[in-house]
């Protein structure tokens, strides 16, 4: 886990969650952006993942570890006597909708991009079309089949992370069986999410998840302040598209109006 100190004096802390198969580096454009915008940043790699990985790059974490380790990254974020955002993607926007739901800590406020809910693109002969089949072979390897391509449509991102190398998305049978209990519980949960302002941002061109799946557990919350946003020609990954730089204004536009409302005095 990592923190990234604000230029100058901070006027808030940001907790940033990948989503899965991925690591924390594909974030440096987002983090530096925070920094500089007068945000503390705190990220780590999720179990599993990146510099966390297993040697054979198979994953089979458990969800509870996950959980854990947003866990411990809204901990440390809370020590700053500051107030605190959660911005997750993916798998991670998932996760911390459950986290979040723990009401362990004061969060000011949460941005969710392309929560994965309901999936549009399944491995290739998905366990859940063999339910007994799949009972008796948790261990087994699969492919997710994820690839850049299909998350962004912005080929420097693209060739940047094809020379790492760490983006991975083999996992086995049973993660993959947990992951859609995990994604079905928390699509149909309607009172575990607290009442806290809340921007839900999904692509139009999503080739990964069903977006109509993330506005409807948006307007299910009843939240008293949200936003919602379909960034038109958008992939998945929308902190790494084109229009990125869009995408992080709208999101500051909305904490600062957050930070605002709780008496913060903004300097734009």
């Amino acid at each position: 886990m990592w923190k990234w100190q604000a230029e100058g004096t901070a006027k808030a802390v940001i907790v940033l969650v990948h989503s899965a198969y991925e690591q924390h580096m594909r974030y440096a454009w987002q983090i530096e952006k925070w920094r500089s915008a007068g945000f503390h940043v705190y990220m780590g790699d999720l179990p599993g993942h990146g510099k966390n990985a297993e040697a054979d790059h198979v994953h089979r974490e458990s969800f509870d570890d996950y959980e854990q380790s947003i866990n411990e990254m809204l901990k440390l974020a809370s020590e700053n006597d500051l107030p605190v955002f959660v911005i997750a993607h993916g798998l991670g926007a998932t996760i911390s909708m459950n986290v979040l739901g723990n009401r362990k800590f004061n969060v000011a406020g949460a941005i969710f991009t392309s929560p994965w809910l309901q999936l549009k693109k399944l491995p290739p002969k998905a366990p859940n079309a063999f339910p007994v089949v799949a009972q008796m072979t948790g261990r087994r390897k699969l492919d997710h089949g994820i690839e850049l391509r299909h998350l962004t449509r912005d080929q420097f991102s693209f060739e940047q992370e094809t020379e790492n190398k760490l983006y991975h998305s083999v996992i086995t049978a049973g993660w993959y069986k947990e992951l859609q209990s995990y994604m079905k519980e928390t699509a149909a949960s309607i009172e575990l999410y607290p009442l806290i302002p809340t921007y839900l941002h999904t692509a139009e061109r999503d080739l990964i998840t069903e977006i109509e799946a993330s506005r409807q557990w948006l307007m299910k919350q009843q939240l008293n302040e949200f936003s919602y946003k379909e960034w038109k020609y958008c992939y998945h990954d929308i902190f790494q598209e084109p229009e990125k730089e869009e995408v992080f204004l709208a999101t500051q536009a909305f904490i600062h109006t957050v930070l605002r409302s709780v008496g913060y005095l903004i300097e734009e």
